[in-house]
């Protein structure tokens, strides 16, 4: 009897050679290598601030401080903005939940003798600003101001449409917070309390810083420190002890407690103008001397000239100082509304139209315009009035 032998079947690979088949071949490896370190080499390398050139670092540290200072410049002057936009709406405008930023009013046409309201009819080809004529459920006549003679029918729910608003600025505001205020005679007493106050604060400080920096005085350094103690000492701590003292003298409802204190130098603007005529060579006093100058006389002709963007700075200090000062006028001058400044004056507006934003936001408005006018016409002097580098060039 034959057999017949099955067909060959293949033979499993052992189990060594199965594993080996799993790993690329020599060459597929060597491949992917090679893929492999080409991508590391066109990958964009990290590099740190650290690794940055000088330039680089400049620009970006700049850049940096830039974006923060016009953050915070743009934080600072929003109440100031609001102020400003506030000083030129009615009360309508400002009552408007739905009035735009900027003081815009409903736009109106008058139409046989008829005043219609404006609004923003949207077409295929834009939105165009009709006056309704004649409304209606699915369809409504408009007319267009420039041609008022053809009428535009407008398919649509007319409710859904906005109103269409025109620039409405107040003028008027200012006058009118001007006569209510009556801002001449608040002007003219502000005037007089931080003009006389300013001269008198800008002689004294002179004198004594002049005294304390170019001349040998016993205990100097106590005197000097003493001086800039009262630097911490608040104003509330003498008040009442103040108060008293020119009540005794009859003093209280004028002008003179305000006045008379500066006629004895401010701490502030002794050290500032000491450190002023202490970079100012000495040489220069000896000079002087054997000339024949006198001590005065040198700080006219020699000191003055040298530290006049100091003096100028304490001034102004002084200027803006009495310009808002509220306190001491609010308890000297509570008695004579006659001689009041802008700053009590602009308090008792505002307690009596309070519920007028916009008279009160002209009326603060027009009390700010004059102190920062003069600002931006002296701001060269007074930034190189606080620079406290060397005042001769």
């Amino acid at each position: 009897m034959t057999t017949s032998t099955p067909p060959d079947t293949p033979s499993a690979p052992p189990p060594h050679q199965a594993r080996t088949d799993q790993h690329p071949a020599p060459d597929e490896a060597s491949t992917l290598d090679r893929a492999r370190r080409r991508y590391r080499l066109m990958r964009e390398p990290k590099a740190s601030f650290r690794d940055l050139d000088r330039r680089t670092k400049r620009f970006v540290v700049g850049s940096v401080v830039t974006l923060l200072t016009t953050i915070l410049l743009v934080a600072y002057l929003l109440p100031f903005g609001y102020m400003a936009i506030t000083a030129v709406k009615s009360e309508q405008q400002i009552s408007d939940p739905n009035s735009p930023i900027l003081p815009r009013s409903p736009a109106t046409v008058t139409y046989e003798g008829e005043e219609l309201e404006l609004l923003d009819v949207p077409f295929d080809d834009g939105t165009r600003a009709l006056a309704m004529l004649q409304p209606g459920r699915q369809e409504s006549v408009f007319i267009d101001p420039d041609d008022p003679e053809n009428p535009i029918t407008w398919e649509g729910n007319w409710r859904t449409l906005e109103p269409a608003y025109e620039l409405d600025v107040q003028w008027d505001n200012f006058s009118r917070a001007w006569d209510t205020l009556d801002f001449p005679l608040l002007i003219r007493n502000t005037g007089v309390i931080a003009g006389v106050g300013m001269a008198a604060t800008m002689i004294s400080s002179t004198l004594v810083a002049y005294g304390l920096s170019r001349f040998r005085i016993r205990f100097k350094g106590l005197i000097i420190g003493t001086l800039l103690a009262t630097i911490i000492l608040p104003r509330f701590v003498t008040i009442v002890p103040t108060y008293a003292l020119y009540s005794e003298v009859g003093l209280v409802g004028t002008w003179w407690p305000l006045l008379l204190p500066h006629f004895f130098a401010n701490a502030y603007n002794v050290f500032l103008l000491r450190q002023f005529f202490l970079t100012i060579p000495r040489e220069l006093d000896e000079a002087a001397a054997i000339d024949g100058a006198s001590p005065m006389r040198t700080l006219t002709t020699i000191m003055l000239p040298q530290i006049r963007p100091a003096i100028i700075a304490v001034g102004l200090f002084h200027f803006f100082f009495a310009w808002n000062d509220f306190f001491e006028p609010l308890i000297y001058l509570s008695s004579r509304r006659d001689l009041l400044p802008i700053s009590v004056g602009l308090y008792d507006f505002l307690a009596l139209y309070d519920t007028q934003r916009e008279l009160v936001q002209a009326g603060a408005f027009i009390g700010l315009a004059l102190p920062l006018a003069l600002f931006f016409v002296t701001q060269r002097y007074f930034l190189r009035g606080i620079d406290l580098s060397g005042s001769i060039k």
